[in-house]
């Protein structure tokens, strides 16, 4: 097991996949299964390691799930690792048949086998509606410039320290900088 965890762990240093799909729908990016073995597959291929990805059926309950697991392989050793990720299928969804339902439910869950095994997230995924409802919350407890509306970040000063949203509006007269440089 030792020679996939070295390969392993190179590959997770050296693995990038961005977000560059985009949902209109939904106004956020986020990466696909394609994405990650899109970048996964070369890098495997420097370090002489071999990628699978497969999934299964498997009734839990009174539910199916696709069960998908991601294998890396170490060439010489032969040894490898692998990791498993379910996707629930939809008992219907308007306008899928039976196939479509399936096949989603395969992708998404092979796209987080990959996550888990690569290491690529530890962030709430912005396909998530929880994600969503996080970003929201986070920009209503943003504090905000009660002049123009706009959200204050902290800034770092020139002596190396951070000044503060609460800190810039009690120096900024209960403003943003901007409003403040504008009134004076």
């Amino acid at each position: 097991m030792k020679e996939v965890l070295k390969k392993l762990c190179i590959i997770q240093a050296e693995l990038k996949a961005p977000k560059n799909q985009f949902n209109k729908f939904g106004g956020y990016k986020y990466r696909s299964c394609e994405d990650i073995l899109e970048a996964a597959k070369p890098l495997c291929n420097k370090h002489g390691c071999t990628l699978t990805v497969g999934d299964k059926l498997e009734n839990i309950g009174n539910r199916y799930y696709i069960a998908a697991t991601a294998t890396l392989y170490e060439n010489e050793s032969g040894e490898n690792i692998s990791n498993t990720a379910y996707a629930r299928e939809e008992e219907s969804k308007k306008g899928m048949d039976g196939s479509q339902i399936t096949g989603t439910a395969s992708s998404y869950a092979r796209k987080y086998a990959l996550n888990g095994l690569f290491c690529i997230d530890d962030t709430k995924d912005a396909d998530t509606d929880e994600y969503k409802q996080q970003q929201n919350k986070a920009q209503d407890n943003a504090t905000k410039c009660p002049k123009c509306g706009k959200v204050i970040t902290p800034i770092k000063k020139q002596d190396g320290s951070v000044a503060q949203p609460a800190d810039i509006l009690k120096g900024c007269g209960g403003m943003c900088y901007d409003c403040y440089q504008k009134k004076a």
